[in-house]
């Protein structure tokens, strides 16, 4: 992921308004996270409990996804959708997510269960565990990562776009 200013990361939401992009906390230190190692910037608000954000590079450039997690506990332990670690260190949660545009001035949301502390790009870059002899374990963790950006840009333009 490019390195990000906090400029860009105010402008690039598209489900907040003016004074939830102003009243939002960026990352701590935000010059020095490891960008090389990011498929997504995601990461929850320390002033207002239940509140994350996420920045998604798409080919039509940032976009930007502020989250509320849901109340209430799940009864099982649920698989994120977006790295789909199954040996996960971290907790899964639902989060709700207002659409951009009119859908989401109509009320329009859509769900999804994410790494609690957006952990996914650390997940999907430690080694599986070998699955069979000949198991070719970098493989494997090059196709996870791929399929995480997959699974985030395609959240994203559904927030976007509606669908």
């Amino acid at each position: 992921m490019l390195q990000l200013t906090a400029t860009d990361i105010r402008s690039s939401f598209i489900n907040a308004s003016l004074r939830e992009r102003k009243a939002l906390t960026l990352p701590r230190d935000l010059e020095n996270l490891p960008w090389d190692n990011l498929d997504y910037l995601g990461w929850r608000d320390p002033k207002i409990p239940g509140i994350g954000y996420v920045i998604v590079e798409l080919e039509e450039g940032l976009v930007g996804i502020l989250l509320r997690q849901a109340d209430g506990k799940t009864k099982t332990r649920p698989q994120c959708s977006w790295c789909e670690d199954v040996h996960l260190p971290n907790d899964v949660v639902f989060f709700s997510i207002k659409r951009a545009g009119q859908a989401g001035r109509n009320g329009d949301t859509v769900g999804t269960l994410v790494c609690a502390g957006f952990e996914c790009s650390a997940n999907v870059r430690k080694l599986p565990p070998v699955a069979y002899i000949g198991f070719d374990v970098e493989a494997a963790r090059q196709r996870r990562l791929e399929a995480l950006g997959t699974h985030v840009r395609n959240f994203a333009r559904s927030v976007r776009d509606g669908k």
